[in-house]
């Protein structure tokens, strides 16, 4: 059979993991494939003197490379929202099957991209777009297509995890951490979509629709962002036993799905509190499998051009496929898809870590205990530090049992009225992840 011709769309970290994986392991690729994949274009803004393009085509225009004729499957690397979303429905609407390793694009603008590829029977595949290299995608879409997901939960952005192992493993503050991981690449000039949780939160919309057979619902995700976080929670949670990680979570419930991204309290014997570093891992409970763990770089060049080649190989294997029957974009049918409402934070449930800064007066934890009591909250621990000399206050860290949010914040509003109490109180959630 004739090779595949292929374009790309961007070349920078992972375009040029692309470029480099499918040169190098050609024969390994089309013996998998069963055919030749050919690179017939490449578009990018300016030359890129690092990457060998010996006789391939290049423009600087990416909307040449989506009309070129010859091009079967258009790899788009660009990332963001707006050429992105333009160059991809163009190449959909030239009948070209798309692979792209853009998570926002997905997690905001899927639905409708998928309904445009389903109406021109072309394949988008996006593996690469959560957890670089981990193939998690297609594990829960294809290996775990037996069971009815219950919950899953990853730690799926580097960066955030890179900062708390450093604050962790050598009590550095999260400001002197960040500055660091901006310098290793880690993190961009502006960490606003790292450290506020906004990269997870793409990333688990994808997760939690291919999970639960529902519409990608990125805007109804709730987000909560790791810089208010220092060392003595941090050096709190072990004392308690436990890990605190930046966790997407999503988990089915009666009333609908939860979708939330914050820190977590994990317990520190799970697999899953000692993933440390830049590394990604992702959870995930199966009604037949049980929990299931997924491992391994979650970013960089070639982790990250792992996924975009295994879905091109995909891709190529589908060709002569009857599109209706290939496997579904969010692994349910289309006309399938579940109307779960998507929980509002209020109406999750967690248990929750607490650390109340209050005057060294008698009474202040008894009065604690009575605003929980009072709400039907239960407390597993409590830790009472001792006096801080600096301002003399006294840490008070409590555990509580799984209960709905809404009660936490009542529960938080009124501790912050007591007159012991001298500062906004900070919360948690805790995870045991069984």
């Amino acid at each position: 059979m004739k090779p595949v011709k292929v374009g790309i769309c961007g070349l920078g970290t992972v375009g040029g993991g692309t470029l480099n994986v499918l040169k190098r392991n050609a024969e390994e690729i089309t013996r998998r494939a069963g055919r030749g994949i050919e690179i017939a274009q490449i578009a990018i803004r300016s030359p890129k003197p690092q990457y060998d393009t010996t006789g391939i085509a290049m423009t600087s225009d990416v909307f040449e490379l989506v009309n070129n004729p010859e091009i079967d499957i258009v790899i788009e690397l660009i990332g963001g929202y707006t050429l992105a979303k333009e160059l991809v429905l163009k190449a959909i609407e030239n009948g070209k099957h798309v692979v792209t390793a853009n998570k926002a694009l997905i997690a905001v603008h899927g639905n409708e991209i998928f309904a445009k590829a389903r109406e021109k029977g072309v394949i988008v595949a996006f593996e690469a777009a959560v957890a670089g290299g981990i193939p998690v995608i297609k594990a829960i879409r294809e290996g775990l297509s037996a069971n009815r997901i219950n919950w899953l939960a990853g730690i799926i952005n580097g960066t955030g995890n890179f900062i708390l192992t450093e604050m962790r493993e050598k009590g550095r503050a999260f400001e002197d951490v960040l500055k660091e991981a901006q310098a290793l690449g880690y993190a961009e000039a502006d960490p606003t979509f790292d450290v506020e949780g906004i990269d997870a939160a793409h990333k688990l919309t994808i997760l939690a629709s291919i999970a639960f057979g529902i519409p990608l619902q990125f805007d109804k995700a709730y987000t909560e962002g790791i810089t208010k976080l220092t060392t003595a929670d941090v050096n709190y949670a072990e004392a308690l036993g436990y890990r605190i990680k930046h966790l997407g979570v999503a988990r089915r419930t009666e009333a609908g799905i939860e979708l939330r991204v914050h820190p977590t309290l994990i317990p520190a014997d799970r697999l899953i509190a000692n993933v440390n570093g830049v590394m990604n891992a992702v959870m995930v409970n199966g009604d037949a499998v049980g929990s299931t763990l997924y491992y391994g770089a979650g970013a960089g060049m070639e982790p990250t051009a792992s996924a975009v080649v295994a879905d091109l190989v995909d891709v190529v294997r589908a060709l002569t496929t009857d599109p209706t029957n290939r496997v579904p974009h969010l692994a349910f049918q289309p006309d399938s898809l579940s109307d779960h409402p998507i929980l509002p934070i209020e109406e999750c449930e967690s248990a929750y870590y607490l650390r109340i800064q209050a005057k060294d007066h008698p009474g202040v934890l008894a009065q604690v205990a009575s605003i929980l009591s009072e709400r039907g909250i239960n407390i597993e621990s409590i830790m009472q530090k001792e006096v801080e000399e600096q301002d003399g206050l006294v840490p008070m860290i409590l555990v509580t049992h799984r209960v709905v949010e809404a009660r936490i914040i009542e529960a938080i509003a009124a501790m912050e009225a007591l007159d012991g109490v001298t500062s906004p109180v900070m919360r948690l959630r805790v995870e045991q992840l069984n």
